[in-house]
């Protein structure tokens, strides 16, 4: 089992940027394929990106694309989100979650059924 912790969140403008990081304990970090989602009010938990075990390999929404940045430190049991050119489209709850698998295909990332464990999520407000 692993216990995932975010932070980072806040307030930021429009334009800004913000760095979120997920803190893992319990198994073995390295052993997790790690994703970030998020949830607006109203809204389903939407995918963001996912990273396999070694950083080599990521998918990301088309929303984020360009934008937004996925990375882990397996050295310090940690996964980041890095978030720049932010909308306030953006403002929403973000999860990190573990998966055991790397999905089949990107479709498969998606689905917040695929992950296994999940954090208690961190707020993003972007202002206008």
């Amino acid at each position: 089992q692993v216990q995932l912790v975010e932070s980072g969140g806040g307030l930021v403008q429009a334009g800004g940027s913000l760095r979120l990081s997920c803190a893992a304990s319990g198994r073995t970090f390295s052993h997790y394929v790690m994703g970030w989602f998020r949830q607006a009010p109203g809204k389903e938990r939407e995918f963001v990106t996912v990273i396999n075990w070694s950083g080599g390999r990521t998918y990301y929404a088309d929303s984020v694309k360009g934008r937004f940045t996925i990375s882990r430190d397996n050295a310090k049991n940690t996964v980041y989100l890095q978030m720049n050119s932010l909308k306030p489209e953006d403002t929403a709850v973000y999860y990190c979650a573990a998966r055991l698998t790397w999905p089949a295909s990107y479709s498969g990332s998606t689905y917040p059924s695929g992950y296994n464990y999940w954090g208690q999520g961190t707020q993003v407000t972007v202002s206008s």
